[in-house]
């Protein structure tokens, strides 16, 4: 029963968000205490699910991506270009208050992305270059026309309509964990229950063999880079919502390297092929936490980078089975010895 756990691929992600959660109730017994105030519930747990929704959000999109073979370093861009125009359309209304206004700002946002997310598909599907290098242009540029969209400054809007994206509290909860789940289950619904996730899986194992067999491999490479795309401007919603501003040299920043790392943790090769959404949103509270984890024990802001690259690094050793394979034969290996001269001594 335990070898199959182990063999599980959710087995060693869960294990450790269990050991981040045990150790903060260690340091701080506190850690899952919650207080309803006002209708809203508070405390350490939802502010990682609060915080971290952003990041489930990008690494949702990142998944599929990387389960044609291809990645997407432009992700943290598109966070940042979306709330960017966002922002600038409700600061430039009249009346900042009008729904009209805020499901304006929203289409526009909505819309770019998912033209940034075309973009980058097209470069890559039709063009035919290289995912890092057609994701890179877009990653450098993205981060400059964010910038530009707020002319180098911090824009601030005042409107509780779209503060509740990322404040907003449903049933109790942060509206934007509801925003996770409802694009989780569209994206579990369209890759699980429909062909879309067989023809991503071909593909990423081999695009040639699959457009061979009928899959039309450009138009599902193209089509997970716009929903990856959708997902980054929806995370770039809820950022800067949540903060009512919009930082285009900040927002987003090094979002792409979370993603890449939550998708690795939940047990999705890098080289394409079979994928794990809930793997996915399991690695991205990993980070998550281990971030809180960091914030709440008094890190250095200036080692916090090292800290959290070694844990990460534990983490993805300790997940690979051709790793715990080795260390599992060198341990052998050194028993083995100590028990012969044991042996000949007794002879």
């Amino acid at each position: 029963m335990i070898s199959r756990m182990r063999k599980h691929h959710l087995f060693w992600p869960l294990c450790m968000l269990g050991f981040l959660l045990l150790f903060n109730l260690l340091y701080s017994p506190d850690f899952f205490s919650l207080v309803m105030r006002e209708g809203n519930l508070y405390g350490s747990v939802i502010d990682i699910l609060n915080f971290g929704a952003p990041l489930m959000l990008v690494s949702i999109g990142m998944t599929l991506v990387i389960a044609t073979g291809g990645i997407d370093l432009s992700v943290g861009s598109i966070v940042a270009i979306s709330g960017a125009m966002a922002c600038l359309t409700i600061s430039k209304g009249t009346d900042q208050s009008s729904l009209w206004l805020i499901l304006s700002a929203l289409a526009l946002s909505i819309g770019l992305s998912l033209v940034l997310g075309v973009w980058n598909g097209a470069l890559v599907s039709v063009a035919r270059i290289q995912p890092i290098i057609a994701t890179l242009i877009l990653m450098v540029a993205g981060r400059g026309i964010a910038q530009l969209i707020t002319s180098g400054q911090i824009i601030t809007v005042s409107n509780t309509q779209y503060q509740y994206i990322g404040a907003g509290s449903l049933a109790a909860l942060p509206f934007s964990i509801f925003i996770v789940l409802a694009v989780l289950l569209v994206a579990v619904l369209l890759t699980r229950k429909t062909a879309l996730g067989l023809f991503i899986e071909s593909v990423g194992n081999n695009a040639r063999a699959s457009q061979l067999a009928g899959i039309r491999s450009k138009t599902v490479i193209l089509a997970v880079y716009v929903f990856c795309g959708l997902c980054a401007g929806i995370a770039g919603l809820i950022l800067s919502s949540n903060v009512s501003s919009a930082d285009g040299n900040n927002a987003g920043l090094w979002y792409e390297l979370d993603a890449i790392l939550a998708v690795v943790i939940g047990g999705t090769s890098l080289n394409g092929g079979r994928f794990y959404l809930m793997g996915t949103v399991i690695g991205a509270l990993i980070i998550q936490t281990l971030t809180t984890t960091i914030y709440m024990i008094g890190v250095p802001p200036e080692v916090t980078l090292v800290v959290k690259a070694f844990v990460v690094l534990a983490v993805c050793l300790i997940q690979s089975e051709a790793f715990r394979k080795t260390m599992t034969e060198r341990l052998k290996k050194r028993k083995f010895p100590a028990e012969q001269g044991v042996n000949r001594h007794v002879s």
